[in-house]
């Protein structure tokens, strides 16, 4: 008896103080949201009320019931008070290296209703730039987008500006410069080497006006960007934050940055944030030696990730987010002698076929051989293919054998050349430049062809891998609703129709491009895309209901709250307590600090 005393004694103390197994910090959600309209895109649960996240992913999704029920006293709680949730947008083309490192410099016109308003910001902006500096608009909008529909005129602009070099920027098709600008540049200077394609205009009496026409294919804009003053490197820390606040703000998580920085030598920014943990979004990055060392592009492309930094294509260099920072091949100008730029205002910018030809066995080939996925910049069908049949002969003697690769762009593609990437294995990534110059190609090209550029629906029929995004921040704004609205209702960003009736997407299938579409370019396809169990914890709240909303308010909608790996990223309204915090815009003179980055700030 004696003994089953002691026994039963021993039993209880046990019971009592060992602790159970498993550690007390991984019970329950880190993060739940309730109370929402969740766009899940998942099949099997199209549907749900509330998401919990855990250590970066969603483990469950369901009514507010069930997954409230998941939740600790260490648990974040969310009400979206019924607004609706979509997995995080995912641009798969956009430039946000190669801007970011100099965004505070640059005065932005995105969504600036009028041209009356955009002179007055740029007056305002000159008064307070020192006469250093040079006061920029470096793309990002449209004359189309401006009640007046019309480009500024070189008086009004000397006007507004004074006393500074100025460059005012309207995508690669037009640039207008002061004199002191063209002086900077030296364009009267004997020896001045003038670019082919490249045209400053002069008057009757043989007088530089100030206007630089970007005939397709000139790189006069890259070697301006070149002479004007640079950001210090705090100033590029800086400006790289604001613009990822803003691609937060309109519910973008992630990106694959298209070019234009040079890997390693360039990557400075990036990675000092990633070791701050202060890189709010996931970002991919092409590369196409950018660095400018002399040497041919794919070959130090090649060098770079072989020899300065060794990386391998897919490999995530973040230390601790997953697909963080991640190297996802080449492109897009496999060589800019194969780049054809697209001016809608201009006939097409047709290349020499056998150079095409040429380059592409050579260039390709290389990659193709050693497993390195590959994005070609693509505008006019003519161009195309040639570069398919390249491809295609390529393919039958060094096999892709589901190697991912892609096509940029691709407006003008044809039924054929559809069916023949298709088979090849590829992808296109198309964005919404004639959303902004949709008026300028039917000038060129008539309004029907306009209305069939790009052939959404017969690109979404063929089952191709397929993409949405925007070539921001220089041929578009950075704004993906801008993208999404264009796709939906066919309108560009004045209001006209420019695609037809059957040739538009449906709401769910533009989300979708922006998401689970474009992270097949990624290879994340099962991991991005979602609100399911498993997926990675990127999502957004939005400020109105994209699927009730009426078509002409879908261009819009921002994020009010955007999630990325389970941490929220961006918080407004409601949610203003949960935003970040963010370090004041330097310098102080920024156009970022007076005006934000986008027309109309929350």
């Amino acid at each position: 008896m004696k003994k089953n005393i002691i026994i039963f004694l021993l039993l209880v103390f046990f019971s009592i103080t060992v602790k159970p197994q498993g550690n007390p910090q991984f019970i329950g959600a880190d993060l739940i949201v309730y109370n929402a309209k969740i766009t899940t895109q998942n099949l099997a649960q199209p549907s749900a009320s509330a998401v919990a996240v855990k250590a970066g992913r969603i483990y469950a999704v369901g009514d507010d019931k069930e997954i409230l029920e998941l939740k600790s006293d260490k648990t974040k709680v969310i009400d979206a008070f019924g607004k609706r949730l979509i997995p995080g947008l995912n641009d798969a083309h956009i430039h946000v290296h190669m801007e970011g490192l100099k965004f505070n410099y640059s005065l932005r016109w995105d969504g600036v209703p009028s041209l009356k308003i955009a002179l007055k910001m740029l007056s305002e902006q000159a008064k307070r730039t020192p006469k250093e500096q040079w006061v920029k608009v470096m793309g990002g909008w449209s004359p189309y987008q401006f009640k007046e529909k019309r480009l500024p005129t070189m008086k009004e602009l000397n006007t507004a500006i004074p006393d500074n070099p100025f460059i005012i920027q309207y995508a690669y098709n037009l640039a207008f410069m002061n004199k002191l600008a063209l002086d900077v540049v030296g364009v009267e200077k004997e020896g001045f080497w003038m670019p082919p394609h490249t045209t400053f205009e002069k008057d009757k009496n043989g007088n530089y006006t100030g206007k630089l026409f970007g005939d397709p294919g000139s790189i006069m804009f890259w070697i301006i960007e070149s002479m004007v003053p640079q950001p210090s490197f705090d100033e590029s820390m800086n400006s790289m934050q604001q613009l990822i606040r803003e691609l937060n703000r309109f519910g973008i998580t992630s990106v694959i940055d298209a070019g234009g920085v040079g890997y390693p030598e360039q990557h400075g920014v990036i990675q000092k944030l990633i070791k701050e943990d202060k890189l709010n979004i996931r970002f991919s990055f092409t590369d196409i030696g950018d660095a400018n060392t002399g040497i041919p592009e794919i070959e130090e492309a090649l060098n770079s990730i072989t020899k300065k930094a060794p990386i391998s294509p897919g490999q995530n260099l973040h230390p601790y987010l997953e697909h963080g920072y991640e190297y996802e091949g080449v492109g897009e100008a496999i060589r800019v002698s194969i780049l054809d730029y697209e001016n809608f205002d201009k006939p097409p910018h047709l290349i020499d076929t056998g150079h095409i030809y040429e380059v592409i066995i050579k260039d390709i080939g290389q990659l193709v051989k050693r497993r390195i996925p590959f994005r070609i910049h693509c505008t006019y069908n003519e161009n195309l293919t040639i570069m398919l049949n390249a491809l295609e002969d390529l393919n039958k003697k060094t096999p892709f054998d589901g190697l991912r690769w892609a096509i940029e762009h691709a407006e003008m593609i044809s039924d054929e050349n559809i069916d023949r990437i298709k088979q090849l294995g590829g992808g296109i990534t198309l964005q919404d430049k004639m959303a902004f110059h949709g008026e300028g190609f039917i000038k060129t090209y008539g309004k029907k062809k306009a209305s069939q550029t790009p052939p959404f629906r017969k690109l979404i029929n063929s089952g191709i891998p397929l993409t949405l995004g925007t070539d921001g921040l220089r041929v578009s704004s950075f704004n993906p609703w801008i993208s999404i609205a264009w796709a939906v209702t066919g309108k560009g960003v004045s209001g006209a129709q420019i695609l037809a009736d059957d040739n538009r997407l449906t709401r769910a299938e533009a989300l979708k491009l922006y998401t689970i579409g474009s992270a097949w370019f990624q290879n994340d396809e099962d991991e991005k895309g979602r609100i399911s169990a498993g997926q990675l914890a990127d999502f957004v709240i939005l400020n109105k209901d994209y699927f009730s909303v009426p078509e002409k308010e879908i261009k819009s909608i921002y994020s009010i709250l955007t999630v990325m790996n389970g941490k929220v990223v961006y918080g407004s309204r409601n949610y203003v307590s949960l935003n970040p915090e963010i370090l004041e815009v330097i310098p102080s003179w920024s156009p970022v600090k007076f005006y934000g980055g986008y027309y109309g700030n929350d």
